[in-house]
């Protein structure tokens, strides 16, 4: 078998995208479009779905994920007026501040819902319609670096995180034998329209400090790599996490200095 440029293209494939609205969400919606595939947005908020979905011309579906009632309703309409989704991407997501010690009940359970239950419910649902049918897919599930190593404030959203990690190679290990592979994104900082009013006066330059290769990264970035795991260049990658993070996690905790550009573990002084 040798490859060729066509294996990375999404010709004619019915791909879905969580929170494709807007952020990493968007950037991978584009470039699903941008490489063949008929793209369907499920986005709970109305103007950013149908912003996104008029330019870079998708299906837009209002859609709450975290409800079944309402993931069943969407893969209906999109499968009557796009077809059978063969590409799943659980972005869907969100995150506050929540130290460990004052985490009420109500907020662990919505970080969960926001996080991780939908993750479930989308794949479940896609993936009894690829089962039924005999069709191969591959489902992508967005993630973060927080899954992966301590977030101090963010208990719950990280552990919702890391279980995303886990049930990806879970259900990969569930659904290869019926040709549908299952793998995860895990950013780290990327610049998207959130962080973005974060920051309005422009992503403090430390944070690019942090990551070996001195700046956040891309949603296309992101986006690249997602429409790698759909297409079939990696037809035998299934069950993995793949870190685009310009080296974050591989560096554990090392940086290269700003002044001296010397290998540095820890904080160390930034003079």
């Amino acid at each position: 078998m040798t490859i060729a440029p066509a294996d990375i293209l999404l010709t004619d494939r019915v791909a879905v995208v969580t929170g494709g609205g807007a952020g990493l969400g968007r950037g991978i919606a584009a470039g699903f479009a941008a490489f063949g595939a008929r793209v369907a947005i499920w986005e709970r908020d109305p103007d950013s779905c149908a912003r996104t979905a008029e330019e870079i011309g998708a299906l837009g579906i209002v859609t709450d994920v975290r409800d079944s009632a309402a993931v069943s309703a969407a893969l209906r309409q999109t499968t009557e007026q796009l077809g059978s989704p063969t590409i799943l991407v659980n972005n869907a997501g969100g995150t506050f501040s929540s130290p460990l010690l004052e985490t009420s009940e109500n907020g662990w359970d919505a970080l969960y819902r926001a996080n991780l239950r939908h993750v479930l419910l989308c794949t479940q649902q896609v993936g009894r319609q690829l089962v039924a049918a005999g069709q191969p897919g591959s489902i992508v599930n967005i993630t973060s670096i927080e899954g992966a190593r301590a977030a101090p404030g963010y208990a719950a959203y990280a552990a919702a995180k890391a279980g995303v990690i886990n049930y990806t190679r879970t259900a990969a290990f569930e659904l290869a034998p019926h040709r549908i592979r299952v793998n995860a994104i895990a950013p780290d900082i990327a610049v998207t329209e959130g962080l973005q009013r974060m920051s309005p006066d422009g992503i403090p330059p430390e944070v690019g400090h942090a990551i070996p290769l001195g700046r956040p990264g891309h949603v296309d970035e992101i986006a690249g790599a997602a429409v790698f795991l759909a297409s079939e260049m990696s037809s035998y990658i299934t069950g993995q996490t793949l870190h685009v993070d310009g080296g974050t996690q591989a560096a554990g905790g090392w940086y290269h200095h700003p002044r001296t550009g010397a290998p540095t573990l820890g904080p160390g002084p930034v003079r």
